[in-house]
């Protein structure tokens, strides 16, 4: 049986992550960056603006562009969407899921929330 740390890489593998530099540069050209990291995390760390918060436990069903719980930004397959997490683990796992669901154009931040943090991004406290 392969470890957590097995299946993360071999998730990382058919990504291509992006820094957080690069995330809010395809931000503000319109990509969808998706924060799945808790309220907890969200309330004592703060938020990233026009980040699209989406719970980490329903994110394949709100950006399936055939699923009836979909949000309005799942127009289609080709959508660009960015996830997002604490440190860039989860997002990784969440990514690669997406990119079974179809969304070819998913991928993660390399380092997460902490990354974006370190690089002086926005953050709405």
């Amino acid at each position: 049986m392969p470890t957590v740390d097995e299946v993360v890489e071999r998730a990382r593998r058919r990504l291509r992550r992006v820094t957080a530099q690069q995330a809010a540069a395809e931000l503000a050209d319109g990509a969808l960056l998706v924060d799945t990291r808790t309220p907890e995390q969200r309330t004592r760390d703060g938020e990233i603006p026009a980040a699209l918060v989406i719970d980490r436990t329903v994110l394949e069903w709100r950006l399936d562009p055939s699923s009836q719980s979909r949000v309005p930004e799942a127009k289609d397959h080709e959508i660009r969407v960015i996830v997002i997490c604490a440190e860039g683990y989860s997002s990784s796992l969440a990514a690669a899921s997406l990119q079974d669901l179809g969304l070819v154009n998913a991928t993660d931040v390399i380092g997460g929330f902490l990354a974006w943090q370190a690089a002086g991004l926005p953050v709405k406290r």
